[in-house]
């Protein structure tokens, strides 16, 4: 047993590993990597999630730049806002019945 000890102790990498700033610095790297409130996970979480935030940010931007092109269009003239309500929202002037009419699509 104690040759096989001795073998060990005369090996390069165990005297490396066993160095005190090798054991130091491995200490460090799993403590920051895994277990710190800073860690390396929580960090590469934290990018994906600002990353989605980033894209929804981008998807709403284009949603408002469309909506002030249609409100733009529709304060442009009566008639537009007429149209648009009466599409939208189904409305009617006095006097007026609507018809809807919906299209059911065959499977084949």
């Amino acid at each position: 047993m104690q040759e096989v000890w001795k073998k060990i102790k005369a090996n390069f990498w165990f005297k490396v590993l066993l160095n005190k700033y090798v054991l130091t610095l491995i200490i460090f790297t799993v403590w920051m990597t895994f277990l710190d409130v800073n860690s390396w996970l929580i960090h590469h979480e934290l990018n994906e999630e600002i990353s989605d935030l980033e894209a929804s940010i981008s998807h709403y931007q284009s949603e408002i730049t469309e909506d002030q092109k249609q409100l733009k269009e529709l304060n442009s003239a009566p008639e537009n806002l007429e149209k648009f309500a009466r599409e939208q929202f189904h409305l009617l002037k006095p006097g007026e019945e609507i018809f809807l009419l919906e299209y059911t699509q065959k499977e084949d």
